[in-house]
């Protein structure tokens, strides 16, 4: 049996849509944002996927620390509108859904994660996802707001 269940969070930067679209489609920039993420790759897109990527995170259950590796899609990346899906075995995925909009010259970013997992995994699963991710949105404002401008990393 599966279970599934959301979680949500808000950001502000002083950045534009596009600084921020920029960061958060391109996966291969979230290093220094996620906690668990200690390495990313590019992979060739999966079919209906802009990009896809092979991450590896960094998992702890009490004194044990181990690497797991899953695939990452972006979905879709518009203007205002971010869509990813991660997927692990066995049967975990993680969806996130972004939109971006102006509220005078702070940019908002509204961002809602979806979880699905095993039964038996999902509170773990659950309780590692939302630690993540809040912890990416703790850093996020504050990066942007000191790359507004910046010009896009070569490479």
């Amino acid at each position: 049996m599966v279970r599934r269940e959301s979680f949500s969070y808000t950001v502000q930067a002083r950045c534009s849509p596009a600084d921020a679209m920029a960061l958060l489609s391109d996966l291969s920039r979230q290093e220094e944002l996620h906690p668990l993420i200690v390495r990313v790759r590019r992979l060739p897109a999966r079919p209906g996927a802009l990009a896809s990527y092979a991450i590896t995170d960094r998992l702890e259950l009490g004194p044990l620390r181990f690497p797991v590796t899953y695939q990452a899609d972006v979905l879709l990346a518009g203007d205002d509108e971010i869509v990813t899906v991660a997927r692990q075995q066995p049967g975990t995925t993680v969806r996130n859904h972004t939109r971006l909009r102006m509220e005078g010259d702070l940019l908002r970013i509204d961002v809602e994660i979806t979880l699905a997992a095993p039964a038996p995994l999902f509170g773990y699963a659950f309780r590692q996802a939302r630690a993540a991710h809040l912890g990416l949105a703790s850093r996020l404002g504050a990066v942007l707001d000191s790359r507004a401008g910046d010009p896009p990393p070569v490479g």
